[in-house]
């Protein structure tokens, strides 16, 4: 049987805000600023080059939504060309480009940004990238291992958390450089990722993420939902504190 990629994926506004500024790009289908009730579960071939990124606009500027549209449009149309690291990178630098152009032609979105985390799933390895404190955790028997790199200052002793990004696509007045963070990992079946906004990993520390991560005995397309609907409900009784977006990747065959 030929091998393909299981996304399965949803966008909430949590309980605290107002609107939804977080975006999502799975494959050629995007999901931007609005609220999935339910896991969506979409397959693609393994082989061509399949994009899944969580874009989150930043809360307390103009926008948010706006720039996390952008990016997940722009890496979505993008993601046919998205053959390695190398153009990866290229087309964050250009995502970043373009939310400072946006924001230049209208006053009312002046310092928008967004931060982006994600995968190119390739047919021998993945590609993973973020700028900001969105992640990606590579998934094993359960267990979670971050690997994208949050681009925040260091934690003070006792705190878990920050809502400080050091950085963004936009999000200052002036065109600013940005460094992606971009790394590949070989890529084989059964291997699985999750992709998700800091709405999820700020109200849920990691190891009950990694429990409810840990597959039930069921069919793994029915276990990929139930796992990103466990999540979300662990991140609302948590509070939802902030918008929620995430994305279980899983290669099967």
């Amino acid at each position: 049987m030929a091998a393909y990629i299981a996304v399965s994926a949803l966008s909430h506004e949590g309980l605290v805000r107002e609107r939804n500024e977080d975006s999502l790009a799975v494959g050629p289908w995007t999901l931007c600023a609005t609220v999935t009730t339910n896991p969506q579960t979409l397959l693609f071939p393994l082989g061509p080059p399949c994009v899944v990124a969580v874009a989150d606009g930043l809360g307390g500027h103009p926008g948010g939504e706006v720039a996390s549209a952008l990016v997940a449009r722009r890496l979505a149309e993008a993601g046919p060309a998205l053959d390695g690291e190398e153009s990866v990178r290229d087309a964050l630098q250009t995502c970043n480009r373009d939310v400072y152009a946006a924001a230049g032609e209208d006053p009312g979105l002046a310092a928008m940004g967004t931060t982006v985390a994600g995968l190119v799933m390739l047919a021998d390895r993945a590609v993973v990238f973020n700028i900001g404190d969105s992640r990606v955790y590579r998934i094993d028997d359960g267990t979670l291992r971050r690997v994208s790199v949050d681009d925040s200052p260091p934690l003070p002793p006792g705190r878990r958390t920050t809502a400080m990004v050091t950085q963004t696509l936009g999000g200052s007045l002036g065109l600013t450089f940005v460094e992606p963070h971009v790394r590949s990992a070989p890529l084989a079946v059964g291997d699985r990722y999750l992709v998700c906004s800091d709405g999820l990993t700020d109200p849920v520390p990691e190891e009950e993420l990694s429990v409810l991560l840990t597959r039930p005995p069921e069919e793994a397309e029915r276990a990929d939902g139930r796992a990103a609907f466990a999540l979300w409900k662990a991140a609302i009784e948590a509070g939802g504190p902030d918008n929620i977006t995430l994305a279980l990747v899983r290669i099967g065959e």
